[in-house]
């Protein structure tokens, strides 16, 4: 009698895997994010990747880091975070988990808290010491909304499309 495989991925390495995966979709040359909204019963529902807003050319606009502001990326960039809530397949994400790989900017925090996320699961915090992201802490402590980093528990997850 066989018993069943032991080395399936958990939870938080299958939504964590998913985000990153979702990240693969982003044109940006430079930061590809990914996010992912699971519930409490471990259903995604979800996911989204930095990219421009819907209609907006991904060659008309530009993908600058420097320069003037019209003329970077910044002023027209949507965030994983902010799509993975505006792709949800439910209104009501009370309570949800959301699996990012940066730890949120200030802007995508305050949606996060809005939307009922009452969780933040981040790969990387490598902006901690940006105003941005303290103001994310801020936010967070005050909303007594939690967030943890992923410690991933194998170095990568293989997948073979043929």
């Amino acid at each position: 009698m066989s018993s069943k495989r032991t080395d399936y991925l958990s939870w938080d390495e299958y939504f964590m895997a998913v985000a990153l995966l979702s990240a693969q979709r982003s044109k940006d040359p430079n930061t590809q994010v990914g996010a992912c909204v699971a519930n409490s019963l471990n259903k995604i529902v979800g996911v989204g990747y930095n990219g421009f807003p819907w209609g907006c050319s991904d060659d008309e606009l530009p993908w600058d880091r420097e320069g003037d502001y019209l003329n970077t990326k910044y002023p027209f960039v949507c965030h994983a975070e902010l799509n993975a809530v505006l792709n949800s397949t439910t209104f009501d994400l009370r309570d949800c988990r959301i699996y990012v790989a940066l730890f949120p900017c200030n802007e995508c925090t305050k949606v996060i808290i809005q939307a009922g996320i009452r969780e933040i699961v981040y790969l990387s915090d490598k902006y901690r010491n940006t105003d941005s992201v303290r103001a994310s802490k801020i936010m967070l402590a005050k909303s007594n909304t939690s967030y943890r980093q992923f410690k991933p528990e194998r170095e990568s997850i293989l997948l073979s499309l043929i």
